[in-house]
């Protein structure tokens, strides 16, 4: 697919990516048969191959308003299609230029530029999300005027009182590595890291966040705060270039949905002259733990209480991070009896803040996804990402975890 683009940005780093993707793509359709969003409307233009000509024509200078910011918005960023495509089209980095391209020159309705300034707002700063918390706590359901009923819904799962971790004998560390804190996980579910902590401490790694680093920018990206989000990711590599420096030999990230952004700074920060090396050494440097604990292997002590469990790879994990079926042999080396998940390359409809911005599509893929996680009957659901735990234990019949927690039951 030829494209021309417009000035000034077809100068740019970003405007070079856009080229190169569009270039990539045959328009063959093959796309469609596993875009979520498609498949619940029928729309071309709610599918991969629609949303790139609407791109195109965008970037080319031809008109657009309302409903192609409309279609894009809808889409999850789940990477489905760049898994399905045979000419390697690697559609979100087209989509992350499309975006905020769209959005800088169409004015939203108000409504929606409070919302989506107001989700960023609380949630890119754990102490603000943790007080959101508090107060969906407090008043239940007449916070729902205020903090609206899909963000209040998921600030009372999150403020759900929890038992304290056991405590466990940590082995000397043989290895440091960074460990990424970050926002709402931060906030919502901080025993995703503890587990985390003492699972690797178990195998001689010492897990540590890192002072000065923090939200990855992700949510600011994906809400029309591009600058934001570079901000952040600024920040944060300062930080984790230091740690490097001190001694850390890796950035091990337990969302996997910031693992995958984090990925993309080399892309965020291409034109920034003094920042864009530093991003490719950064996205090298990240670890999923499934990764990390492939090359330690944890040793159970004890048998699950609860063997029977059902594996949710988030879309970030399984076409973003490109780690299909890496959690499952692991988890049934540990004595846990995994079940097989229908369409497991199918979005639960998280996709970071798509949940609250369009909870009809979400509403729909999570019903779908439940459907299919829980159809051979597991005791619980595993899962690798704060978004897709938050999205899917809201409305899940059997307890959603991290795949950590699991791990650390049986090792510790």
């Amino acid at each position: 697919m030829r494209a021309t683009l417009t000035a000034p940005l077809a100068e740019t780093a970003a405007g070079a990516t856009a080229e190169a993707v569009l270039r990539a793509c045959v328009h063959c359709g093959m796309c469609n048969a596993v875009c979520p969003t498609f498949r619940l409307t029928g729309d071309e233009l709610d599918g991969p191959r629609g949303r790139i000509y609407l791109m195109k024509a965008a970037l080319e200078g031809e008109a657009f308003g309302r409903e192609t910011q409309l279609h894009l918005d809808r889409c999850l960023g789940c990477r489905a299609c760049e898994s399905a495509c045979p000419s390697g089209v690697e559609y979100h980095r087209l989509l992350d230029v499309g975006r905020p391209f769209v959005e800088a020159r169409v004015r939203r309705p108000w409504g929606q530029r409070l919302t989506r300034w107001a989700i960023r707002w609380i949630a890119i700063r754990p102490r603000r999300f943790r007080t959101a918390m508090t107060l969906a706590r407090a008043l239940g359901a007449a916070a729902g005027p205020l903090l609206g009923a899909g963000l209040r819904a998921k600030l009372n799962l999150a403020s759900a009182p929890r038992a304290p971790a056991a405590e466990f004998a940590a082995q000397p560390p043989g290895v440091r590595m960074a460990l990424l804190g970050g926002c709402v996980q931060a906030a919502a579910a901080p025993h995703f890291n503890a587990a985390a902590r003492r699972v690797f401490a178990r195998v001689g790694v010492d897990l540590a966040e890192t002072p000065g680093a923090g939200c990855c920018g992700a949510l600011s990206f994906h809400l029309d705060a591009p600058e934001e989000a570079r901000a952040l990711a600024r920040r944060n590599i300062d930080a984790w270039l230091a740690a490097a420096e001190a001694g850390a030999q890796a950035l091990v990230v337990t969302a996997s949905g910031c693992a995958a952004f984090i990925g993309d700074y080399p892309d965020l920060l291409a034109d920034d002259p003094a920042y864009a090396q530093k991003a490719r050494r950064i996205a090298d440097w990240v670890l999923d733990p499934v990764q990390a604990l492939e090359a330690r292997p944890p040793t159970p002590v004890r048998a699950p209480a609860q063997p029977r469990i059902a594996v949710h790879e988030p879309c970030t994990l399984r076409h973003g991070l490109k780690l299909p079926g890496r959690i499952e042999p692991l988890l049934a080396a540990l004595g846990f009896e995994v079940q097989p998940v229908r369409d497991a390359g199918l979005c639960c409809g998280s996709a970071g803040p798509h949940a609250l911005t369009q909870p009809r599509f979400a509403g729909a893929l999570r019903e779908a996804k439940l459907a299919a996680l829980t159809e051979a009957g597991p005791a619980a659901i595993c899962t690798a990402n704060i978004g897709c735990w938050m999205h899917l234990a809201e409305t899940a019949p059997v307890p959603v975890r991290h795949w950590l927690e699991a791990v650390d039951e049986v090792t510790g």
